[in-house]
């Protein structure tokens, strides 16, 4: 850490970048006790005895007391990292076969040419999926009204023709 010395600085410049400085050491002497673990003592060092060191006074820097009035509790907002956030799940795709009779298999290629003139090419999937969303709009009477136009099929693979 380079250090520098300023003889020419105000006293009021210096208080704010010491008030910091001691707010950052506060801050990490606080994590620090909270990281260390109680640890207990072995066997071999209870029962060695230890030789009194005379700890040397520590000076205490003036600007702690002015930290202590400065420092005000700054609620944290975390922020969610992208990563995190889940994407809406995509729903879940059935495969199916069914028959039909030639003439509406043939309809649905010609509604893909008409959609194509529309600059919107679409996909024979996608056909049905509008004609089912169309289908769910309708009132019980149309909806009644389309199904009676509808011929019944015999269930099935199709016979060799």
């Amino acid at each position: 850490m380079p250090t520098s010395i300023s003889t020419a600085t105000p006293a009021s410049a210096t208080a704010p970048a010491a008030a910091q400085t001691a707010a950052k050491l506060a801050r990490k002497a606080a994590v620090a006790k909270r990281a260390a673990p109680a640890r207990k003592a072995s066997p071999a060092q209870t029962a060695t005895p230890r030789k009194a060191v005379a700890k040397k006074p520590v000076a205490k820097p003036a600007a702690k007391v002015i930290v202590k009035a400065a420092v005000k509790t700054v609620k944290v907002v975390k922020a969610i990292e992208p990563s995190k956030i889940k994407a809406p799940k995509k729903p879940k795709l059935v495969r199916d076969s069914f028959t039909m009779p030639k003439d509406e298999y043939q309809a649905i290629d010609s509604l893909k040419q008409r959609a194509t003139r529309l600059l919107h090419s679409v996909k024979k999937s996608e056909l049905l999926r509008a004609g089912i969303m169309a289908l769910s709009t309708l009132d019980d009477k149309g909806f009644a009204a389309i199904l009676a136009k509808v011929p019944a099929l015999k269930t099935g693979r199709p016979g060799r023709d």
